[in-house]
């Protein structure tokens, strides 16, 4: 089937989003066939203005499309250039590049779809070592931030779940099961969910962008599914954590909570007690005052667009969940 832009109709669009990306996205296109598993595809890079020979490296690999924004658009802004040019399909993959698919991996993230009740599947992560990643995660609430201000990374078994985000059980990894969101490093969208859902939010430059995503999927009635048959190896470790980065994760918790809650002042109040609780480390009065000035949240972005990544393809303990992981500890 082609459509009138002379595009054919594939089963999965893929939107990979890169900065300064060279050393991964090779290994991630190389592994896209075997994951595909008999899937036609559409394969998207968005580069958000790498200095790097990101652009070359993806341009080696023939029947990808290349888009150059020469611009830092952020996550959320590079996953919407990737629609525009996603065409006809079945799915839409969201990939981050440092991951390498396992062979049926996307194959069967796809066959998940097969329930008109499902709009995102999230796989199982590995690191390339093949050890779980914790990537499942609780819909953030007052009791999970306190409980992160409180406790930190330290998700000893007695604390009780309603006090973290992190689902931290393995066993609730070795099951099909539908969840509040997961680490966003993978997600494959139906095509009916992407309609329906639309742009992704580009007022979260960075961080929290698919919490926010997954709460709108599950607002309009879709599921969001774990599927641990799905293996996907995730490097991490792409980007160090600048000061800046470190504040700009705190603040957009709170920009979330705001869009979403009614104790969007408390939640504010817990976010600066977990800051001010480990405000030993600079990094850590930095991202205090940056949550309490909200004058200083536009202008933090600002400059992040001027000269920081605005890519996922950043160590998994220091991803969404800023306040709970210990490389910030």
């Amino acid at each position: 089937m082609t459509n009138q832009d002379g595009q054919e109709y594939v089963d999965c669009s893929v939107i990979i989003v890169t900065y300064n990306s060279a050393r991964y996205i090779d290994g991630l296109l190389a592994s896209l066939p075997a994951a595909a598993a008999g899937l036609t595809l559409r394969t998207i890079v968005v580069d958000n203005g790498s200095a790097d020979d990101t652009v070359a490296r993806v341009r080696i690999h023939p029947g990808v499309i290349c888009v150059e924004t020469g611009a830092n658009l952020g996550y959320s802004g590079g996953i919407n250039v990737g629609r525009t040019q996603a065409g006809e399909c079945g799915s839409v993959a969201i990939l981050n590049p440092d991951l390498t698919m396992e062979p049926g991996s996307l194959r069967e993230m796809f066959s998940a779809l097969d329930d008109p009740a499902v709009g995102v599947v999230v796989p199982m992560l590995l690191d390339f070592d093949g050890r779980l990643d914790l990537s499942l995660r609780r819909e953030p609430t007052l009791l999970s931030e306190l409980g992160d201000a409180l406790f930190g990374h330290n998700h000893f078994r007695r604390r009780p779940a309603i006090m973290s985000d992190l689902v931290q059980d393995k066993r609730q990894y070795e099951h099909r099961h539908v969840v509040d969101w997961a680490t966003g490093a993978v997600m494959l969208v139906s095509a009916d969910c992407d309609r329906k859902i639309g742009a992704w939010d580009e007022s979260f430059f960075l961080y929290m962008e698919e919490v926010d995503y997954a709460a709108r999927v599950r607002d309009a009635g879709f599921l969001v599914l774990y599927a641990p048959q799905a293996r996907v190896r995730h490097l991490g470790g792409g980007s160090s954590q600048s000061t800046k980065l470190i504040a700009l994760g705190a603040v957009s918790r709170v920009r979330y909570f705001e869009k979403r809650g009614d104790k969007a002042r408390m939640f504010r109040a817990a976010v600066c007690l977990n800051q001010l609780l480990r405000s030993v480390k600079p990094a850590r009065r930095a991202a205090l005052r940056a949550v309490a000035r909200r004058s200083t949240w536009e202008p933090l972005i600002l400059e992040l667009k001027n000269g920081a990544p605005a890519r996922r393809d950043v160590n998994p303990k220091v991803d969404s969940v800023l306040s709970t992981e210990s490389d910030l500890e």
